[in-house]
Formats: structure tokens, C-alpha cells, sequence
């Protein structure tokens, strides 16, 4: 799935208002098959999904940013230090069908 700079833009926009808390924290044990297992419960219920990444350097967080959306098909929407905003379209609740159209 491609999102145009105007709906990422409304995703960031709808993260901030809805004052989301990161969900999911990554721990000591980096991707691990759990970590896993809750990045797609969390992203299965929520759609926008805020996660808390180690503090590592910027290069290594953007690489780590990027498996993870690659890992679950989700898009990344923002990374601010060591968090991300991350999301991906649940066909049944579609929560964010408005913002992309």
C-alpha cells in the first residue's frame, strides 16, 4: 500500500490528536518472535500504532524503522527519536478510511 504525502500528513496530524501512547516498547531482546506477535495484534486493532524503539543512533533506528514496516506491511508515518507512528489499513474497521481518500 502507497500513501500520498497529504494522507501520511493527515495520519501524523490524527496521531497528535488523538494524543496516542506508544503501545508497544521494544526491550533488551530487539525483534524478537513476540515483539512480532504484538506489533500485529496492536496494529490489527489500532491501525495507527505508536511503538518505542531502543536509543540507538539515528541511522540504526531508521533501519530497525524500516524492517519492522517491511516485516508488517505497514507504513511508517513519523519517527521523532526513539519513537515511531506506524500504520496499516484493517479492511474490516478501516478507522482511517476518511483521512485517505
Amino acid at each position: 500500500m502507497q500513501l500520498t504525502s497529504k494522507q501520511i500528513k493527515s495520519l501524523r496530524a490524527e496521531g497528535h490528536r488523538l494524543k496516542l501512547k506508544p503501545v508497544v516498547s521494544m526491550g533488551q531482546k530487539g525483534l524478537s518472535d513476540n515483539l512480532h506477535k504484538e506489533i500485529d495484534i496492536a496494529l490489527e486493532h489500532h491501525e495507527l500504532l505508536k511503538m518505542r524503539i531502543p536509543a540507538l543512533d539515528k541511522s540504526e533506528r531508521r533501519e530497525l524503522s524500516k524492517q519492522i514496516c517491511e516485516q508488517h506491511d505497514a507504513i511508517l508515518v513519523e519517527g521523532i527519536g526513539n519513537v515511531i507512528v506506524i500504520y496499516r489499513c484493517n479492511p474490516d474497521s478501516n478507522r482511517f478510511a476518511h483521512l485517505l481518500q
